[in-house]
């Protein structure tokens, strides 16, 4: 045994290597069933994972014993949902905004600023905070996660239920509302910071929505489409060869969010824009729609980083301590349901005549549930406490322990943090719920052999008739879903 003993290289690393390989082997090997028969999807399992194996569980897994720091999830979290709002981008229909502008404004616009100004009420009201601190909580939670909903809305037996229009509406909003969360949190911010209200609005407008938002979009656009004018050409003249092709892809979404972090503009407007100027035209999509290089993204980069966010929970902070004794486990599950229940759905409800993808109650009830906090909510969070800390973007490896704003401090992460564990499994387990209910809300002869198994369209939403239609499953695709009829919109 003694020899065996000095074999062995047993290192956190090493550990790290093997628990989220097999993981993920495992997952692949029966994805199929598990998406399609279980109704479930990556995100739930990996952060559960990430609690079995963390300082909680096993104890194999440890981002604070490996010395991962604030700084170091933050460039994770922005590489990975930069990537996914870049996908976002290059998977719409060709020219999508130029048809649905109206739909997706609206969620954008008064849905999302509804979500903040009503989450930052329950926040204050809970936990007693200050109302600056719940603005920059909200602020955090307010945009829907591009990675827990590209899980849910990619190609599986679910997503086909679902009429096509309104998976697109909520891909665009997941992919544009995490660089438009960053008016809703600077103004918190801002708020919080300034001296004076007429510093903090000077500061917003210039800082913010021109040069962060407004310039980081522009930038994205013409980044991307400079790239498609050059992948054509080099294309066209035989200059690349088809393994370079398909890289191209991963390339150019990291140096767009290069470009933005050096610039200090934001990061995922100039992703999201770079990946929609970039597959305008739908020529790229055409070309790779059989790779299925969003789906190997998906299950490397973010099942990986749920497993690590399931490590990193910061269980202790979940209970009161002297300087956020509001925080309690109750209260913050208090916090979680109205949360769930009254951040977007009312709104959404409220605002279906004046979005005309949505065609139901049904559908407005769907995609107001459907608004996940995720991997977005946790870079803001770092972005709110990095400027809390010193003034920048940039984290301090480790929190100062003596802060003018050190309550805030203290208080958004662990409440953002317990946000999005409960959003990652309620919204992880959604589809597994809502397809078990239409099972057994059907009559006897009318259900499918297996629980779940239904193929049609989802009750209660428009499938046919110009309702379910009419966008080319991918950009660049001209076949119409077969699945309704022949027409386009």
């Amino acid at each position: 045994m003694s020899w065996i003993s000095k074999r062995l290289e047993i290192t956190d690393a090493h550990w790290a290597y093997l628990i989220l390989s097999a993981f993920l082997i495992l997952y692949a090997l029966f994805s199929s069933f598990i998406r399609n028969r279980l109704f479930l999807s990556e995100p739930p399992l990996a952060t559960l994972m990430g609690i079995a194996f963390g300082p909680r569980g096993a104890n194999l897994l440890s981002p604070q014993r490996w010395g991962l720091e604030d700084n170091i999830t933050q460039e994770a979290t922005r590489v990975i949902v930069g990537l996914q709002v870049f996908t976002v981008g290059v998977e719409l229909p060709k020219l999508y905004f130029r048809r649905h502008w109206k739909s997706v404004g609206m969620m954008l616009g008064p849905v999302m600023t509804f979500s903040w100004l009503i989450t930052a009420l329950f926040v204050w009201l809970v936990l007693g905070t200050k109302f600056t601190t719940a603005l920059i909580v909200s602020a955090c939670l307010a945009p829907t996660d591009p990675v827990l909903a590209a899980s849910v809305l990619a190609e599986s037996a679910f997503a086909k239920r679902v009429p096509r229009r309104l998976r697109h509406m909520l891909s665009a909003e997941s992919g544009c509302n995490d660089g438009v969360s960053f008016p809703f949190l600077y103004l918190g911010l801002l708020i919080h910071l300034e001296p004076t209200p007429g510093e903090a609005m000077k500061a917003w407008v210039l800082e913010t929505v021109l040069w962060q938002c407004a310039l980081g979009l522009l930038i994205g656009l013409v980044i991307g489409h400079c790239f498609n004018r050059s992948l054509r050409f080099a294309n066209r003249n035989k200059y690349i060869d088809p393994a370079s092709f398909l890289v191209f892809y991963l390339l150019l979404a990291l140096l767009s969010i290069g470009i933005a972090s050096t610039l200090g503009v934001d990061d995922f407007l100039v992703a999201f824009g770079s990946g929609y100027g970039f597959a305008w035209d739908g020529w790229f999509a055409k070309k790779t729609r059989e790779t299925h290089l969003p789906n190997v993204l998906d299950l490397l980069l973010n099942s990986s980083m749920f497993v690590y966010f399931g490590a990193l929970i910061p269980w202790s902070d979940f209970s009161p301590r002297d300087i956020t004794p509001n925080i309690t486990p109750g209260k913050l599950v208090g916090l979680l349901i109205l949360i769930v229940l009254f951040r977007r759905i009312p709104i959404v409800l409220a605002m279906k005549w004046f979005v005309p993808d949505i065609r139901t109650y049904k559908e407005a009830l769907f995609c107001g549930h459907f608004g996940p906090m995720g991997l977005g909510a946790l870079f803001l969070v770092i972005e709110a406490t990095a400027q809390l800390e010193n003034g920048t973007s940039l984290p301090e490896p480790v929190p100062p322990k003596h802060t003018k704003h050190k309550e805030a401090i203290e208080t958004i992460w662990p409440v953002v943090c317990f946000i999005i564990l409960g959003s990652t499994m309620i919204h992880g387990l959604s589809v597994a719920g809502i397809s078990v209910g239409s099972h057994y809300t059907r009559k006897e002869g009318e259900r499918a052999s297996l629980i779940g198994g239904e193929s049609d369209g989802l009750h209660g939403m428009v499938h046919q008739g110009g309702g379910g239609e009419s966008e080319p499953s991918v950009s660049g695709d001209e076949d119409p879903d077969p699945r309704n009829g022949n027409e386009r919109s």
